[in-house]
């Protein structure tokens, strides 16, 4: 899993049947501090999350594992919204 920032929103009228009803998002990783990344994904929204939210995806095959993704063409999930992060120790 990393730790994103969503930062816009992917429009797609025409799109792979197993799409539709999809939401895209546009998530930036983040360090610790919450500081942007310069990666950034486009992910299938699982959990009703939107721009400005910090959340947690998953990439590759883990991607296809949500109820949501299953079987479908996706590299990217967003899969938790993050309340809080609490972090013990800093490098």
């Amino acid at each position: 899993m990393v730790l994103g920032k969503v930062i816009g929103t992917v429009w797609s009228t025409r799109k792979d049947e197993k799409l539709i009803g999809s939401k895209f998002l546009i998530v930036r990783e983040l360090d610790l501090e919450y500081k942007q990344k310069n990666n950034f994904v486009v992910a299938i929204d699982s959990v009703g999350a939107g721009v400005g939210e910090v959340v947690l995806y998953a990439s590759g095959s883990s991607a296809r594992l949500t109820l949501q993704t299953k079987d479908k063409p996706v590299d990217a999930v967003i899969m938790a919204i993050v309340d809080k992060l609490d972090v013990s120790v800093k490098e």
